[in-house]
């Protein structure tokens, strides 16, 4: 594998990502979200204070869930798919270039604009809340947009193995959506309702909680923010009784699960496969 092999391919997909309407769309909703909390939140009661900068930090956790694997299971699941179904694919594939290549190359570029807008987004917001008296907050932000970012990779991993898979880019945005739909669906709402219909046990919870990378977000901002589970009930406290002291470690563990197994799978799929 060629580093210059990448860095063009990278900086190709980075381009396409710039040209590609849903990311502006993506990107705008996002930064327009998080940047209009952060005004809303630092204002009323409790403003320049613990309270406004709670009430922000939630609403942002709440819109990462939303927006962040949206964005990149979408983006993701369009990146080989589009290609094979107009044939640029087996075209590219034709030059002296690996699968492997290609596959990180245009993981690299989509990686990087969604951390440009993550970057955008969180950055304008944090000055924000710097400017009215959240910088005593500092460390919890950055842990939030770190562990944003691994959700995003993550999220944009599992769109990487939906399009290894997918013939046509309609076929594979359709799953992604899917799939997303699954994961809003499975958070705190539903999973309290699958608990009184289900009857689940609190370990139950948990298990389809940790099955949930955006549910492993959540929990893993809630828990650097506040310092515990509990507000997400049964599934929260089980998680602290389960781990302990190291559920923090758990949680990001399993974040990064999320990146590298998916991608892998997908490299295995695209090299069998190819631009076919």
């Amino acid at each position: 594998m060629e580093s210059r092999n990448l860095f063009i391919l990278a900086l190709k997909e980075l381009r396409d990502a710039l040209l590609n309407k849903w990311f502006w769309l993506y990107t705008g909703i996002f930064i327009v979200l998080s940047f209009g909390l952060a005004q809303f939140g630092m204002t009323g009661i409790g403003e320049y204070g613990v309270a406004g900068f709670g009430r922000t930090a939630a609403s942002l956790v709440n819109i990462v869930v939303l927006i962040v694997p949206l964005m990149g299971m979408t983006l993701g699941a369009l990146s080989l798919a589009s290609e094979r179904e107009r044939g640029t694919l087996l075209y590219l594939l034709t030059h002296p270039v690996l699968e492997s290549e290609v596959l990180l190359g245009k993981y690299l570029g989509l990686g990087l604009a969604i951390f440009a807008t993550l970057g955008i987004g969180f950055g304008l917001t944090g000055l924000s809340l710097g400017l009215r008296g959240g910088v005593s907050h500092l460390s919890g932000y950055l842990a939030l947009t770190g562990f944003a970012v691994l959700l995003a990779f993550g999220s944009l991993s599992l769109g990487f193995l939906i399009s290894s898979l997918a013939s046509k880019g309609s076929t594979a945005v359709g799953v992604a959506i899917f799939l997303w739909l699954t994961w809003v669906f499975l958070s705190d709402l539903g999973l309290l309702g699958a608990s009184l219909v289900l009857k689940l046990k609190a370990q139950q919870l948990l298990f389809l909680a940790l099955m949930n990378p955006a549910q492993v977000f959540k929990m893993m901002a809630i828990h650097v923010l506040r310092g515990g589970l509990e507000i997400l009930g049964p599934a929260g406290l089980s998680a602290m009784r389960t781990f302990g002291t190291g559920l923090p470690w758990i949680l990001t563990g399993l974040l990064v699960f999320w990146i590298l197994a998916p991608l892998g799978a997908a490299g295995v799929i695209f090299q069998k496969r190819g631009g076919l």
